[in-house]
Formats: C-alpha cells, sequence, structure tokens
C-alpha cells in the first residue's frame, strides 16, 4: 500500500496535548472550565468561523488577480507586441510554477503551520500582482503613431499623404528599433513571465491547507456548511477580475503621465490601450490585506463547541459496555481503527523526500488503472481546456468579432457568463443531493449536461460577419470593382509601411491603414456636444474622394454579440452541472484510502493536460486568422486584422471538440457502469438465488447504485 498524499485525511490526527486541550473541561471538578482568563476571553483567532470568513476573501482575491491578466490579454498583446500564441503561453505559465510544487506540498502538509504558510504564499501572490505592473513604469510612454518623431505630437499631420513624409519615414523606424527599445521589451516580457511563476508558487499552499485546516477543526456536520460558503465566495473571484478589468480598461494606458496637450483616441479606436497595470495595483493590495491575518491563526485549534459535547458523549459512552452497542454508529464516526491508524494515512510523514519521489509513481499507477477514475479525469481535462481557452481569449474574441471595447467585453463576461457558470455547479451539487444520485445516475446527468451544452454551442458557427473590406489586405468577392484602391494613387504619398492609423469610408465601409493609404490630404475636427470626430478630405484613392472617418469601420454583427453571450452563458451553465457529480464519480469510483490522493492527481492532471496547454493551443489557432500583421524591428508583432470567418469557426471549432471529447467520456462512464452491473447481478445470481430474489422484492434498484464503481 502507498503513502496517502493530500492535506485532507479522513480523520484530524492530534498529539496528546492538543486532545487534553480539547478535553480540558474534562480536568476540572464536575467539568467546568478551567478559570484561566485566557480561556475566558478567547482569542479571535481561535474561531474556525472567522478562518473560513479570511479564507474565503484570501481566495477570492487570488482568483482576482490570476483571471485579470485573461481579462486584459489583448490589451497587453498591444502594449507589448505580442502574438495571442505568446500572450496564451504568459496566461498559462503561473501553472508552471503550481504544478511543479504541489505534490510535495502535499508530502509537507502535516508538518508544517498551514495558517502561517498560507500567509507567506498570499504575500507571494501580492508580490506577483506588483511585479505584473512593474513594465509599465520601466517602459517608455506609448506611442500609438511610429511615424511621429519625439518631439511632436501623436495623432498629427505625420499620417497625411505628404511629399515630406518621405524623408521623415525611415529615420522614424529606425529610431523606434534602437537596441535599447529591444532589450526594454525583452525585459518587460522576462518581468511578466516570472511575475506569473511567482503567482503559481504563491497560489499552491492556500486552498488545500485552507480546506485541510477547516476540516480538520470545524464540528463534522458543519464542515461541508464552511467548504460550501467558501467555494461560493470563491467563485465570485473571476466574476470581479472581468468587472475590474471593465473599468481599468476604459482608462488610458499612460494616465499618470499624460502628455500636455492630451491624445485624441477614444476607447473605440483600434490602437486604444487601457490602463491595464492599474488592476494588478489593486488587486495585489487586497491579496496583502488579506493575508495579514493568518500570521495570528494558531497551528492548531480546538475543534468547536459542538464536536467537543459529542466527543465528550462517545467517550461516556465507550466507558460503559453495556451502551456500547447503542451507539455504535457514532463510535464509528469518531474512533480510529488500529488498522487505520498503521495505514496510508501513517506513512507518508514518514517517508523522506527520496523515499517519497520512489513510492508516488507506483501509487500513481496503481490509481490510472481504475477505467472509471481515468475517464472522469479526461473528461474534465477536456472541460477545462474549453474553459482555460474561453476564459483567455474569450474577450479578444467578442473585441475581433463584434467590434466591442475591451471594456465592454469584460463586463459582458462578467455579468453574464461568469454568474450562469455558478449557477450551473450550485445546480448540479442539488440534485446530487436532493435526488441522492448514484454513480449511475451521475454518469446520466453528465451525459445530458454535455450533450445539451454541445447543441448549444452549434449555433455559435453562424452568429458573426465577414471582415470588412480593407484597402490592399482583404477584397471582398462581393465589393464593387469602383471601391478599390485607385491604381497609382499613393505614389507620391511615401506612406511608411509600420504606420497604423486606420480610417473608415461610411458609405462603402471600406478600411484604410492610414489616411495616407487612402491618399488624404488634410484634416479637419468636427466638434459634437459630447464627443468631437476627426475627419481626413482631399483624399485620392477614395471612391468620389468624399471624406473618411477616422477609427476602424464597425462591425455589421454588434447587434448579435448579446444573443452570443446568452447562449455562452447557458452553456456554461450546462457543462457546469456536470461539475458535482464528476467529482461524487471519482470519490465513489476509488477505494476510501485513495480518496485524497485520487483528488490530488485529477487537480494535478488537470494542470499539466488543460490548463497548461489550452491556452496555448487556442492561441496558436487565433495567429493562424491572421491576414495582416504588425512589424516592429524586424520581427512579427501584434495582429492587427483577422479573417472573422476562420476566427470564428476555429475558436468555436476547438471548443466543440473539446465538449465532444467529453461526451464521449462520460458515454463511455456510462457504458462501463451497466456492464459492471450486470456483472454484479450475474454472481449475485449464480451465488444465492434465493437471496437475490429478496432483493429484487425488496429494491432492485439499490444495489447496483451503490455497488462498487
Amino acid at each position: 500500500m502507498g503513502p496517502r498524499i493530500g492535506p485532507v485525511s479522513e480523520e484530524p490526527q492530534m498529539p496528546d496535548k492538543d486532545i487534553k486541550a480539547m478535553m480540558g473541561t474534562e480536568d476540572t471538578p464536575g467539568g467546568k472550565a478551567s478559570p484561566d482568563p485566557q480561556d475566558s476571553r478567547p482569542s479571535v483567532f481561535h474561531s474556525i468561523k472567522v478562518f473560513v470568513l479570511c479564507h474565503s476573501l484570501l481566495q477570492l482575491a487570488q482568483l482576482m488577480i490570476s483571471g485579470y491578466l485573461k481579462g486584459s490579454i489583448s490589451t497587453v498583446e498591444k502594449r507589448f507586441g505580442l502574438s495571442s500564441q505568446t500572450s496564451g503561453l504568459l496566461a498559462a505559465f503561473n501553472e508552471v510554477g503550481n504544478t511543479a510544487l504541489i505534490v510535495f506540498v502535499s508530502y509537507f502538509g502535516s508538518r508544517v503551520h498551514r495558517p502561517r504558510l498560507i500567509g507567506c504564499g498570499a504575500i507571494l501572490v501580492a508580490l506577483a500582482g506588483l511585479l505584473m505592473a512593474l513594465p509599465h513604469f520601466i517602459s517608455e510612454p506609448y506611442r500609438f503613431d511610429n511615424t511621429s518623431p519625439a518631439d511632436m505630437p501623436q495623432d498629427s499631420e505625420a499620417s497625411l499623404c505628404l511629399p515630406s513624409t518621405s524623408a521623415r519615414a525611415p529615420a522614424s523606424s529606425n529610431s523606434s528599433c534602437s537596441s535599447h527599445t529591444q532589450a526594454q521589451h525583452l525585459v518587460a516580457v522576462g518581468i511578466m513571465f516570472t511575475a506569473q511563476t511567482v503567482l503559481g508558487v504563491g497560489g499552491v499552499p492556500i486552498q488545500p491547507f485552507g480546506i485541510s485546516y477547516i476540516d480538520d477543526f470545524a464540528h463534522n456536520s458543519n464542515s461541508p456548511l464552511y467548504l460550501g460558503i467558501l467555494f461560493a465566495v470563491t467563485m465570485l473571484g473571476p466574476g470581479m477580475a472581468y468587472g475590474l478589468g471593465g473599468l481599468m480598461l476604459r482608462l488610458y494606458v499612460d494616465i499618470n503621465r499624460m502628455p500636455e496637450g492630451g491624445i485624441n483616441l477614444t476607447s473605440k479606436d483600434p490602437r486604444w490601450v487601457g490602463a491595464w497595470w492599474l488592476g494588478f495595483l489593486i488587486s495585489a493590495g487586497v491579496v496583502a490585506l488579506a493575508a495579514v491575518p493568518y500570521f495570528f491563526f494558531p497551528r492548531e485549534m480546538p475543534k468547536e463547541k459542538h464536536e467537543l459535547r459529542f466527543r465528550r458523549r462517545v467517550l461516556a459512552v465507550s466507558a460503559s459496555p453495556v451502551s456500547k452497542g447503542e451507539d455504535s454508529s457514532s463510535e464509528q464516526s469518531t474512533e480510529v481503527s488500529p488498522e487505520k491508524k498503521a495505514g496510508l494515512a501513517q506513512i507518508a510523514p514518514n517517508l523522506t523526500v527520496v523515499q517519497f519521489i520512489k513510492v508516488f509513481p507506483r501509487v500513481l499507477l496503481r490509481t490510472l488503472r481504475h477505467p472509471i477514475f481515468l475517464l472522469v479525469v479526461l473528461s474534465q481535462v477536456c472541460t477545462s481546456s474549453m474553459v482555460a481557452g474561453m476564459a483567455t481569449f474569450l474577450p479578444k474574441f467578442l473585441e475581433r468579432q463584434f467590434s466591442v471595447t475591451a471594456s465592454f467585453a469584460n463586463l459582458l463576461i462578467g455579468c453574464v457568463t461568469i454568474p450562469l457558470a455558478i449557477m450551473g455547479i450550485v445546480t448540479g451539487g442539488f440534485l446530487v443531493k436532493r435526488l441522492r444520485l448514484g454513480p449511475m445516475r451521475c454518469s446520466i446527468l453528465c451525459l445530458l449536461g454535455m450533450l445539451f451544452c454541445l447543441l448549444l454551442s452549434l449555433p455559435l458557427f453562424f452568429m458573426g460577419c465577414s471582415t470588412h473590406h480593407i484597402a490592399g489586405i482583404i477584397h471582398q468577392p462581393g465589393a464593387q470593382p469602383g471601391l478599390e484602391r485607385f491604381p497609382g494613387c499613393m505614389e507620391p504619398c511615401s506612406c511608411p509601411s509600420d504606420d497604423f492609423n486606420p480610417v473608415c469610408e461610411p458609405s462603402s465601409r471600406v478600411e484604410y491603414l492610414t489616411p495616407c493609404h487612402a491618399g488624404c490630404t488634410s484634416r479637419m475636427v468636427q466638434d459634437a456636444l459630447d464627443k468631437s470626430q476627426v475627419f481626413y478630405t482631399n483624399c485620392s484613392c477614395v471612391a468620389g474622394g468624399s471624406p473618411v472617418l477616422a477609427g476602424s469601420c464597425d462591425s455589421a454583427c454588434s447587434h448579435l454579440v448579446l444573443p452570443f453571450m446568452i447562449l455562452v452563458g447557458l452553456g456554461a451553465t450546462l457543462a457546469s452541472v456536470t461539475h458535482t457529480p464528476s467529482f461524487m464519480l471519482i470519490l465513489r469510483g476509488v477505494k476510501k484510502e485513495d480518496k485524497t490522493l485520487a483528488v490530488g492527481i485529477q487537480f494535478m492532471l488537470q494542470r499539466v493536460l488543460a490548463w497548461m496547454p489550452s491556452p496555448v493551443i487556442h492561441g496558436t489557432a487565433i495567429d493562424t486568422t491572421c491576414v495582416h500583421w504588425a512589424q516592429s524591428c524586424g520581427r512579427r508583432a501584434v495582429c492587427r486584422y483577422y479573417d472573422n470567418d476562420l476566427l470564428r469557426n476555429r475558436f468555436i471549432g476547438l471548443q466543440f471538440f473539446f465538449k465532444t471529447s467529453s461526451l464521449a467520456c462520460f458515454a463511455l462512464i456510462l457504458a462501463i457502469l451497466r456492464q459492471q452491473n450486470k456483472e454484479e447481478g450475474t454472481k449475485a445470481t449464480v451465488s444465492s438465488p434465493g437471496l437475490q430474489q429478496q432483493l429484487l422484492a425488496s429494491g432492485r434498484e439499490k444495489k447496483p447504485e451503490e455497488s462498487r464503481v
């Protein structure tokens, strides 16, 4: 038998001095409490309820800081010129440190001061948030117009079709590619990858140690309630992260160092970069405040009062041989058999690190031999891959597909998708408890949930529009010939290739990279009541010479963003319904002494097979749909235009693939369970026909549901 790995144990192991402290009322005459002043005024940090409150707030803040990057991923790409593949790797990099240390944290779980280690981990998480914001302060101010020299205001006449442009375009291009600029860019990206690694390392002890601490010192009947409150509050973290992103990305990135004349950009401009760094500072401050109480919690605290009374009653009953059989059920819940004391729960703390590393692969292979466990984990890996890709790149997908701002995309996800996903998890747990579902019915519930989720994703393939006509890049087959670029209209302009200041011709919906590419020679500003609009006139490359409007052309499918998000939210609800029943399949599918190990292996495989590679896979698929890349110092930087049809088909297609794979796993689980039930029934019929008839008469459904998985 291998070691039992994990911080959660079936029964808290208390030293003799802690048992005496818990049962201290037994040592005084009449069972009264000791008159110690410290006992009469217990510290607030000796209450498990206070710990549950603090841990709920800490995990909420931790998920805020880890989920904030996903909401601002497209903004970080534009600010530092990253591809979607690189940004996906950045989003997944926090799992590297987490996965590397989670097993060793489980090994040392019973040897450390858990609250203090949780506090130290939270400090590391806060430090990671500060590191994520550091590149903003060490980088030069954001320049959205590459053609403007340093002494000229951005978005000036440098983008116009002027003969002088040919003289200064090469100089500006060379100046933007200095060795200092390249080194600064590499340092900024390296800091962000380091911060993500520190974030993963800091998050290792927070959840497992917190759950085990609550389970050890809470009343047995209160422990599920406390854990339910913990998970419910924690699930609000991603929603708050997207909400925070929606607020911060409305602010300009250099709000702390704005130029004197201000800027002429709006949040709808494709060159707009929001204050992505400000959310990391706010989240880091919240995590740091939530970490303070953990340095005051004791290493071990007494059980709750109801548990003390329960233990005293059991000890009193067990002392009497007459009444020993009357409360056998109570004794089973409190007494620990000698075999259990000498079993797996006691092996792990006595192993050295080398012995632990040697024995872990054998235990891992033994656990993976369970077909039900393996299939459930594979289905959860597919579901987690779907969730990881959607959480990382759904805001960017909405921006590109429906021409919405980054802040509005974050608010949509935080207000629609996250609450519906939370509702699905709660509904799944309620159905399992209320209907008392066994393994067979849990698998049926999971199968139905994923089936309907798959059906709801089919309309998403058709909810979108093709990319509008972009002069020189994308030409729609149905466009009029007169809308194409006039031959030779740009020859006297000498437009720089790395400039990006898009303009749109409203009537024909043709977009040009810059006013220079449209052949415009003058610029005018029209003031309105709420905002001012910038027009470019005398455009030789526009049909009829009509003026063009600054900014990209709006999508013709903007009205579909709300129906799209409703379908995505309903699909998230149905997929989340499978969370609790699939978890119960794992708990009921392995041996009792292997439950903690099975759960640890489950989370480890989800990180290695889903949360780490999925953002990179989705980012790579998105990059393959790019039709125009920005160039920075001779290298490929951020993508400026995507083929919307390819983007939609490949992004939704990946989601569809993972949902189909999860559905297939649940179908195999249901088939295996039915086959096992048939074998159990056949064995019972052959061994004892009379007993089988009695079982059929008393309740035929009970045994298959409670049988071994």
